[in-house]
């Protein structure tokens, strides 16, 4: 059984918010995705506390 849970944030670089879906499953993860509004790509990092709940860290990639 997959955990998933979307999660709202902003892009570093437009400002606008975005949704994220966040696999719970996973304690800790880093990639990059494109901005679903500009398509600038994100740096994006999320961690998942023992309870289950995601904590995400956003960037610009070029950084």
């Amino acid at each position: 059984m997959l955990l998933q849970e979307n999660v709202e944030t902003y892009c570093p670089s437009c400002g606008e918010p975005i949704q994220l879906l966040v696999d719970c499953s996973i304690p800790e993860q880093e990639y990059i995705e494109d901005c679903q509004v500009c398509c600038r790509p994100i740096q994006i990092r999320t961690q998942v506390d023992s309870e289950g709940i995601p904590a995400i860290t956003v960037r610009n990639e070029s950084e």
